[in-house]
């Protein structure tokens, strides 16, 4: 559903050092918070009318009001809410929203890696389905998908979130292949551990999983192959996003730009 937002201020002109977005829509999912709500601020700051979706409808209430745009309280998992959303009009698409299970895999409740797998590949699938003719009409588009570094490598105890995400790359490589004659690019992004809801709760997870402090699972877990011995933060990743919304990244497409501290250089 569509939830009341303030009105948009008009649109300032969006200083040098960032994209010019004036005119566009953008459509971030997992916008009420860490990485998403980074990423739709940001593609505020840069004057697009920012569609803040999530499940939270009150988080998603929030970043609108902050953006001057519009909340969905959508449920990504529900796929038939999803092929309901109009987007014709999106030009930026973000897909942000994800959910993290850490557990060995004769473990893993079958329903939660299905679960993961619909909110984390399906859902993008179908929303980039629908996003793209409006798109190809217009000559233009992008389209980030926010990975992972465990896009790119595996680690112990994420099936699914591996799973699905080394998908998400094989999805954008064939968008970004079948989007280019459209002017529309596809790809993705790569942080390593940032500094969100979602990496806090998977500390106390990770502890119990490896029988170690939660102190311990940041310094031996999160951190031990990172050159960089810190959590990312949400806006260093809002900023490669729009990078990727650029007029210089027009011939950057179906790649990963990797935004994670050294720990996929080992």
């Amino acid at each position: 559903m569509s939830l009341p937002s303030s009105p948009a201020a008009p649109a300032a002109p969006a200083p040098a050092h960032l994209p010019d977005l004036r005119g566009r829509t953008a459509l971030v999912t997992g916008a009420g918070s860490g990485i998403g709500r980074a990423i739709a601020l940001r593609l505020a700051a840069s004057g697009a009318a920012v569609r803040a979706l999530d499940l939270d409808a009150d988080a998603a209430g929030a970043v609108a009001r902050a953006t001057g745009g519009e909340a969905l309280a959508v449920d990504l998992s529900d796929l038939d809410a999803v092929d309901a959303l109009d987007l014709d009009e999106v030009d930026v698409l973000v897909n942000c929203a994800g959910l993290q299970h850490v557990c060995p895999l004769e473990e893993f409740p079958p329903e939660r890696f299905s679960l993961m797998l619909r909110i984390m590949l399906e859902a993008p699938f179908r929303l980039v389905r629908g996003a793209l003719p409006g798109m190809y009409r217009r000559g233009w588009g992008r389209i980030v998908h926010v990975s992972s570094v465990h896009g790119l490598r595996a680690s112990a105890y994420k099936s699914a979130y591996v799973a699905a995400k080394h998908g998400l790359e094989g999805l954008s490589k064939v968008i970004a292949m079948e989007g280019a004659p459209h002017g529309v690019t596809s790809n993705c992004l790569n942080p390593g551990y940032v500094r969100t809801p979602l990496v806090e709760r998977q500390i106390a997870d990770q502890a119990a999983v490896h029988g170690i402090s939660e102190a311990e699972v940041v310094e031996q877990v999160m951190l031990e192959r990172a050159a960089v011995k810190r959590l990312v933060e949400p806006e260093e990743i809002a900023e490669a996003a729009a990078f990727l919304c650029t007029p210089h990244t027009s011939a950057m497409t179906g790649t990963s730009l990797v935004v994670d501290g050294g720990w996929s250089a080992r």
